[in-house]
């Protein structure tokens, strides 16, 4: 008998698709449990008792939340197609670059979509500033980390992704090809990889999620 593994996740949130993609990369089966994230369900409650927030991760009966400890979890328990360097001082750097990203630069760009219109182009700077240091830590690689995806990767999915969308929701420049076009190519690159692609929500469909989100 294999063991459990359950995702639970909402199909336009970049956090769930960390989860699913890392599991992918590592080639571990799961159960997906889809959630309404406007009607949550007793089990999610019960797994997530302080966030009651997706993804959450259930393994052989005990669940992790929060998408950075989940994935933190998934490359300390499934050893194939490593997410993390080895060498000490890499993998700091990594963790790094993850908290960068997960704190600072998705804070900058949330402000950016909610903050009124006279605190909205300083929002765009903050922004701004966070995708031009991303774009020199790329510094010519094709992903992150070198040449395959790994964690810092996956933890900017939501950038990759979801952040073209928003913007042209938005009418706003944040990212292109002129200002930073490694970054660009990154994006590019990512979201070309078979293995991301079949995960991605249709492309018209996030627009029209998060055209709804946005008007909440």
């Amino acid at each position: 008998m294999g063991e459990e593994v359950k995702v639970f996740g909402a199909w336009g949130s970049p956090f769930s698709s960390k989860v699913e993609l890392a599991l992918r990369l590592k080639g571990v089966p799961y159960d997906y449990i889809e959630e309404d994230l406007n009607n949550k369900s007793s089990l999610l409650l019960q797994y997530n008792p302080v966030y009651k927030k997706v993804p959450v991760l259930i393994h052989n009966g005990k669940s992790i939340a929060e998408s950075i400890i989940i994935l933190e979890y998934i490359e300390e328990t499934w050893k194939a197609y490593p997410i993390l360097p080895q060498d000490p001082n890499d993998k700091a750097m990594a963790r790094f670059w993850i908290n960068f990203i997960d704190g600072k630069c998705s804070s900058a760009i949330r402000k950016v979509a909610f903050s009124p219109e006279e605190e909205r182009e300083k929002a765009v700077e903050e922004a701004c500033e966070c995708l031009k240091t991303l774009e020199s830590a790329l510094n010519g690689k094709k992903f992150f980390g070198g040449d395959t995806i790994g964690m810092v990767d996956i933890v900017a999915l939501f950038i990759a992704f979801w952040l073209r969308p928003f913007q042209e929701i938005k009418g706003l420049e944040l990212l292109s090809s002129e200002k930073f076009p490694n970054l660009f190519k990154w994006t590019d690159d990512f979201v070309s990889c078979s293995i991301v692609t079949e995960l991605l929500p249709p492309r018209d469909k996030l627009v029209a999620h998060i055209k709804a989100h946005l008007s909440k």
